[in-house]
């Protein structure tokens, strides 16, 4: 099986940046056949990359989360996914191009230098694990388009504000669209990071009899989801909307970042299996 597993890598970012072609083709020059087609495309790459990653836990018997280039192309997917599941709820088609080059630069980078062998600790092999890891990863994606989205609605509206109509303003939704796609993948990304803490609090217990519940990481993951929760209410009490709610969103999502380089690099936390 590890031929078409190997076959396969080396092809995911070859389907990718197709995808993100197709994408970015119909941006600049839209057709109605390629608006309808590359929803296709995207919806068969991800068939293909859950094939891949399916395969992979078959092959090694284990979730494919043992070194950080599998999980890069657990990112890949997850971003490409989130995306596909906004574009199915909104039907909103033009903005694939801005998100689906992490998906293939991730993909890409995993696809380089993913190693064929390794020795897996144990703790690794388990799917409750391997469940969290998917779900937070989920969850930072909706995180990540969220915020690609906000970046978005700024520029759009500096555009209209200085009255510059170019390539943006022609082919961008209207900014009370981008606002809505915004707070749609941001509540997709904090729901599945609330499950993966769920998942996690269950799993803790078992793998970590005296584990820490102020490990940095597990501050961390609870201080983001408390900035995303503090966002949500001031939506939907103080009625915020327009340019204050995505610099919030934007707010929240930079903490995000900040939390996971200071857990994953300079903090020492149980998290830290390889």
């Amino acid at each position: 099986m590890l031929l078409p597993i190997n076959f396969l890598n080396i092809t995911l970012p070859v389907i990718y940046i197709f995808a993100l072609s197709v994408y970015v083709y119909d941006f600049y020059k839209p057709k109605t056949f390629l608006s309808n087609s590359k929803r296709v495309i995207l919806f068969i790459s991800l068939l293909i990359h859950l094939l891949y990653l399916v395969l992979r836990m078959i092959e090694f018997n284990h979730p494919p989360i043992t070194n950080k280039f599998e999980i890069f192309s657990i990112i890949s997917f997850s971003i490409a996914f989130s995306y596909f599941t906004l574009e199915l709820l909104t039907d909103i088609r033009m903005t694939g191009s801005f998100i689906l080059i992490f998906s293939f630069l991730f993909q890409l980078i995993s696809t380089l230098f993913v190693p064929e062998s390794y020795v897996v600790p144990e703790i690794l092999r388990n799917r409750l694990l391997g469940l969290h890891v998917f779900g937070a990863i989920l969850g930072y994606s909706g995180l990540t388009i969220s915020a690609v989205y906000g970046i978005l609605f700024l520029l759009l509206y500096k555009n209209l504000k200085t009255n510059k109509f170019g390539i943006l303003f022609e082919r961008l939704p209207s900014l009370e669209i981008l606002e809505r796609l915004n707070f749609y993948s941001t509540v997709i990304g904090f729901v599945l990071l609330s499950l993966a803490i769920v998942i996690g609090i269950v799993w803790l217990p078992e793998a970590f009899p005296n584990f820490n519940y102020f490990d940095p990481k597990l501050v961390g993951t609870i201080l983001v989801w408390l900035v995303y929760l503090f966002v949500f209410l001031k939506y939907i009490f103080s009625e915020l909307s327009g340019k204050r709610i995505i610099i919030y969103t934007l707010i929240g999502y930079s903490i995000a970042i900040l939390s996971l380089i200071i857990t994953n690099t300079l903090a020492k936390t149980f998290h830290s299996f390889y």
